[in-house]
């Protein structure tokens, strides 16, 4: 698949989607945008789908719109995602659920709806968005830790399932950027009424602001995502953003645990 692809992107509306959406679109790639509430396409070179990735049948519609429009579908960037931070005793389930239902079921969806048209044109790219905190689980993001840990799964998974269809499936695993991920967190309810992980949380939550303050904007994920969707056998696994944090990666791989724990513990400041 050379030339000009049509591209997906969910998650469009800001920060990262946006992004790579709009960088693609400028490379000369047609690229749909989606988002839950579609605007009017109004001389962006991003076309607008409507779509809320909680809802297979929302899910599926734009799909299907999209293939009406451009007739194949060569690449999704699977980029719409939300987070909770609180202690993991603070997170209902109920929130728990609606964390994993945007974060994992979301990306699911999106896959099931579109593999049956790459398997039957012989090939696509699959980007799932991951994170940083799908290597390590942070504490007071433990559900949107589980979250990308079980999207970091599936996509290995997957990757293997459809190889032979000529389906290539990769991992994005960014650090802080830029983005309305960090405006539209959410805290747990229950973090307001236990006062027992309130002043761990304060520092956990003073030191992640400082991190977002100095992050940088999402253009080199954009290009990360351009470089992969023309990369006929891509890796499965890109790390994006700071060296600081991404060196947490390798850290904790070759580190012994207890080294680790205690390094990141500092880090954070509990």
């Amino acid at each position: 698949m050379s030339g000009q692809k049509v591209v997906l992107v969910t998650g469009a509306s800001s920060g990262i989607g946006r992004t790579v959406a709009e960088h693609l679109a400028a490379r000369g790639h047609r690229v749909f945008g989606a988002q839950r509430r579609a605007p009017a396409d109004g001389g962006s070179a991003v076309e607008s789908v409507a779509m809320d990735v909680t809802d297979e049948a929302s899910v599926e519609r734009a799909v299907a719109s999209i293939l009406e429009r451009a007739g194949r579908i060569d690449a999704v960037v699977n980029n719409a995602g939300n987070a909770i931070m609180g202690a993991v005793e603070d997170t209902s389930i109920d929130e728990a659920k609606a964390q994993l239902d945007t974060n994992f079921f979301g990306v699911l969806r999106v896959c099931r709806a579109v593999l049956p048209h790459m398997r039957e044109q012989g090939g696509g790219h699959i980007v799932n968005v991951s994170s940083l905190a799908g290597v390590l689980g942070l504490p007071f993001s433990g559900l949107y830790s589980a979250s990308k840990f079980a999207l970091e799964g599936m996509t290995e998974s997957l990757r293997h399932e459809t190889r032979g269809f000529g389906i290539q499936v990769v991992l994005i695993e960014p650090g802080d950027f830029q983005s309305a991920l960090a405006t539209s967190r959410r805290m747990a309810q229950g973090s307001a009424q236990n006062a027992a992980y309130r002043d761990a949380l304060a520092r956990v939550q003073a030191q992640q602001e400082k991190d977002e303050a100095s992050a940088p904007t999402p253009e080199p994920i954009a290009r990360l995502v351009e470089r992969i969707l023309a990369d006929p056998h891509p890796s499965l696994r890109y790390s994006a953003g700071m060296l600081g944090q991404r060196v947490v990666i390798p850290a904790k791989r070759l580190l012994p645990q207890r080294l680790f724990e205690w390094t990141l513990i500092r880090v954070l400041g509990l």
